[in-house]
């Protein structure tokens, strides 16, 4: 009988007990989310030899959120990686895996403040996958035309998005709008209500201290202005608008200014967008600028049946080579600070080199201060927010309102 070697045996035994499975993500909603996502798990899989599943998920976070607790209550093992916004992670800190033994040191090359975000209790729950902070997008062809400059406070782009309203209209599009944003009911209006006051010298709700200090003539001040655009520069319909549908109306030559994440960027340049070449981004308005910091994270639920794989197509999906090209052909932002030094992502993307300033000045939400009780504080800001917006209460009558509704979610401490 002839034996064969060690070495050839347990190669051999490897290829049949290393069974290809079929790995569960989140890839999604939007359309340039898939596309991008599914492209490279997909590569994954073709150079590993399992498959992938999409699990696409709602498209509020609010809701995707509420999705992950139910599945994750129940333990199931239904999703493998999960997309895990950047407030997240203290939230779904008992149901994902630590990722440090996978990582192999690679988060030192992240922003650090990033990495500090998804570590919770010594462990990385999240692999940085792309970051945001909140940009304005606005029409370069009609602020040349009607003599403005790129406004620099939220009274000035009011102003501004009037007077091209109204000389737009004059010329028969009456669909035509001066701002559009984010103003729907959900952790998007948190976002930009965040910005709006913090860019009016108003704070930032709850400080780092875990003080509440919401309740000054700033904040309701900014209210107020934001109510004020509902059914003059801004449609009533913006109320329900998300990401999405403001990028819709905006993408249609539809309006003058838009608030968004970088995502947007790419899709004005695809040759059925109607605003190819027409577009400029610049930093946020206010005095200072305080554009909400966002990002997405990739994570294993500690319910997956197949761990070590799905770490494996996360460290694959946040790496350098997958991170670079979708900075390129999607505009999502790095979190490898070195990809900003990149000549082809600097190319792709003519507003990333000056992210820095951005970045830099960006309003962090008070999730860190509010620990666990954080979802409860964002819903009852955005729900003042958008009862102001929506004409059923004052600045100043709602951050009264949500001052007292914060100390009862606080009660002695947060």
């Amino acid at each position: 009988m002839k034996f064969l070697p060690l070495l050839l045996i347990s190669g051999v035994f490897a290829s049949f007990t290393a069974k290809a499975v079929e790995i569960t993500i989140t890839c999604g909603p939007s359309g340039s989310d898939v596309e991008f996502c599914l492209k490279h798990a997909q590569a994954w899989a073709a150079k590993t030899g399992n498959t992938i599943k999409n699990f696409s998920p709602p498209t509020s976070p609010t809701e995707k959120l509420a999705l992950y607790r139910q599945l994750f209550a129940a333990k199931s093992g239904d999703i493998d990686v999960v997309q895990i916004d950047t407030v997240w992670p203290g939230l779904l800190k008992d149901h994902l895996t630590d990722l440090k033994p996978y990582s192999k040191g690679i988060e030192a090359e992240h922003f650090p403040a990033i990495i500090a975000n998804n570590s919770v209790n010594g462990k990385l729950l999240g692999m940085p996958w792309y970051t945001d902070a909140g940009l304005l997008y606005y029409r370069k062809d009609l602020l040349q035309k009607y003599g403005l400059r790129v406004p620099q406070t939220w009274e000035e782009l009011t102003q501004s998005a009037a007077k091209v309203q109204a000389g737009e209209r004059a010329k028969g599009d009456s669909d035509f709008h001066g701002f559009v944003f984010q103003a729907k009911a959900y952790e998007g209006l948190t976002c930009n209500a965040l910005e709006w006051v913090g860019g009016q010298g108003g704070g930032t709700v709850v400080n780092s201290d875990g003080e509440i200090t919401i309740r000054n003539a700033q904040a309701a001040k900014a209210l107020n202005l934001a109510a004020s655009w509902i059914g003059t520069i801004s449609p009533t319909g913006v109320l329900n608008y998300e990401e999405e549908e403001a990028r819709g109306v905006f993408q249609n030559a539809n309006a003058l200014f838009m608030r968004n994440w970088p995502y947007a960027w790419s899709l004005m340049q695809k040759n059925d967008s109607l605003v190819k070449g027409k577009v400029g981004v610049a930093k946020l308005p206010g005095n200072p600028s305080a554009a909400a910091l966002g990002g997405w994270q990739l994570g294993v639920s500690k319910y997956s049946k197949h761990q070590a794989i799905a770490a494996d197509l996360v460290m694959y999906m946040t790496s350098a080579s997958v991170q670079k090209s979708r900075a390129i052909h999607g505009s999502f932002n790095p979190t490898l600070t070195a990809l900003y030094k990149d000549k082809e992502v600097l190319e792709a993307n003519e507003f990333m080199g000056a992210l820095a300033e951005v970045f830099a000045n960006s309003v962090a939400r008070p999730t860190t201060a509010t620990g666990l009780k954080y979802p409860q504080v964002s819903q009852s800001f955005w729900n003042a927010a958008h009862e102001v917006m929506s004409k059923r209460a004052t600045g100043e009558e709602a951050v009264s309102k949500l001052e007292s509704r914060l100390k009862q979610i606080r009660r002695k401490h947060w």
